[in-house]
C-alpha cells in the first residue's frame, strides 16, 4: 500500500462523506440542526462544528510539521478556535462554506505538498490542555481522519432519528477496483 496515495483516499473520502452529511442536514431547519438530540456536542450543529473545530486544531498543528505545507497557511482566515465544543458557525450556510473551504485545502496538501517521508517523522504538538506530545505524524493523520468518522456517525444517527438517511457510508466505494479488463 502506498501510504500517501491512501491519506489522499482518506481525503477524498472524507470530502463525499461531508458533502453527502451537509446535503442531508440542509433538510432540517435550524431549529432541529441546533436542538439538543443528547449528543456528546449537543446537537447535529455543535457535532458538525466540533468535526471542523478538530480539524482546524490539527491542521494547524500539522502545519509546522513543514515548511512546503502552504496551503495550510491559508486556514488562518478562519476563526481559530479555543475548545472542543465552541461553535464556529451558528449557521448551516457559513458552516458549509467552512467545511468546503477545509475540505479543498486538505486535499491541495495532500495531493501537492505532503511526502512520503513526512509521515515517518514525528510531530511535537500541545493539545488544547497545554499538554506537549511527539507522536508519528503518519499515525496522527490516521487520527485526524478517524475523528471525523467517528462524529460524523453520530451525526449520521441524529440525522437518521429525523427521518432522513445520508446514503452510503462505506469507504470501499472509494478505493479503486484493480482488476483490469
Amino acid at each position: 500500500m502506498d501510504i500517501r496515495n491512501h491519506y489522499i483516499l482518506m481525503a477524498d473520502y472524507n470530502q463525499r462523506m461531508n458533502d453527502q452529511v451537509y446535503t442531508a442536514s440542509s433538510k432540517l431547519d435550524s431549529d432541529q440542526l441546533g436542538a439538543d438530540s443528547g449528543a456528546f456536542f449537543s446537537s447535529i450543529l455543535g457535532t458538525l462544528n466540533h468535526i471542523l473545530v478538530g480539524d482546524l486544531l490539527w491542521l494547524s498543528r500539522f502545519s509546522l510539521h513543514s515548511a512546503r505545507y502552504h496551503s495550510l497557511k491559508g486556514l488562518s482566515a478562519l476563526p481559530r478556535p479555543k475548545h472542543l465544543n465552541e461553535i464556529l458557525y451558528p449557521e448551516l450556510v457559513l458552516l458549509v462554506k467552512a467545511r468546503n473551504f477545509v475540505d479543498g485545502t486538505i486535499n491541495q496538501w495532500l495531493n501537492e505538498e505532503i511526502r512520503e517521508d513526512d509521515f515517518a517523522r514525528g510531530l511535537v504538538y500541545a493539545n488544547s490542555q497545554g499538554v506537549v506530545s511527539e507522536r508519528n505524524f503518519g499515525e496522527l493523520l490516521s487520527h485526524f481522519f478517524n475523528h471525523q468518522t467517528h462524529h460524523r456517525g453520530q451525526v449520521s444517527t441524529l440525522l437518521y432519528q429525523h427521518d432522513i438517511d445520508i446514503g452510503c457510508t462505506d469507504f470501499l466505494i472509494d478505493i479503486p477496483d484493480v482488476i483490469k479488463d
